[in-house]
């Protein structure tokens, strides 16, 4: 862990294993049927989990998906959650090799936010770097948001965070241990967020392809001062999980496979 987190009680406790050990601490993945030839790591919302997006493996032919997970949320909801970006993409950075092999990540709303940080954290540690940044849902930083927003009891944190991002799901909603789960979650990912200080660097010298719902506020798909290379946005029907909707969903995984096949 960065001294940071160490010092200040902002992260879970030092990690320790092999190289091997410690990607499948952080990384969940399904063994693909055919050869693939790149890995797409995927970053999960606030309060999501990386078994949401592993399930998207199947549709894109010739990538190899991995899904994120990180302390706090689930399957790791019993290890202390991260409260600060900079010690979770130093860890992340630490712990996990992503360059074995061509690499491209995806992030949506603050797994968005995420993915840029943590791509930002390999360039300046002399690391390979994504051929691709795929972003969805989220400002680009600097963003000007309400801050201690994780501070709020229960019911207007579920109030801030539904008029941001949509109700609940209506299975969370009408059970109350879920219910509880879900903003314990929420919370955390909320302090990630309210904790998060913006340091201006170099644009990436990376391709980045941004995604929102028509719902959402279009702000969030203008992430081209953050490149020098190309940049590419796409509006999809529907609000801020846009992609649960399977006709939406087979969209936008053809609009990844295409970003990423023109880098492989």
């Amino acid at each position: 862990m960065s001294a940071t987190g160490a010092a200040t009680g902002t992260g879970p406790a030092p990690e320790a294993g092999t190289t091997a050990e410690l990607r499948a601490r952080w990384l969940s993945g399904r063994r693909p049927k055919t050869e693939t030839t790149l890995d797409l790591y995927c970053f999960a919302h606030a309060g999501g989990s990386a078994g949401e997006f592993v399930r998207w493996g199947g549709a894109l032919p010739g990538i190899r998906l991995w899904a994120v997970k990180l302390p706090g949320r689930v399957p790791r909801q019993d290890e202390a959650p991260y409260l600060s970006i900079s010690d979770l993409v130093s860890d992340l950075v630490e712990q996990v090799d992503f360059g074995q092999r061509d690499f491209a990540f995806f992030g949506h709303s603050l797994g968005a936010l995420i993915a840029f940080e943590t791509t930002r954290a390999l360039r300046r540690a002399g690391l390979r770097v994504p051929r691709a940044l795929l972003l969805s849902s989220m400002r680009p930083p600097p963003i000007s948001t309400r801050r201690n927003v994780h501070q709020l009891p229960d019911d207007e944190l579920l109030a801030e965070i539904e008029r941001r991002w949509g109700a609940l799901p209506l299975v969370v909603q009408e059970a109350p241990d879920l219910k509880r789960l879900a903003l314990r979650y929420l919370r955390a990912d909320a302090e990630l967020a309210d904790s998060h200080e913006y340091v201006a660097e170099e644009p990436l010298d990376i391709p980045i392809t941004t995604f929102a719902g028509d719902e959402e506020d279009p702000g969030q798909l203008d992430w081209s001062a953050h490149t020098r290379s190309t940049f590419t946005k796409h509006l999809l029907p529907g609000g801020h999980f846009y992609f649960r909707d399977p006709r939406t969903q087979a969209e936008l995984l053809r609009l990844i496979g295409d970003a990423l096949a023109t880098e492989i």
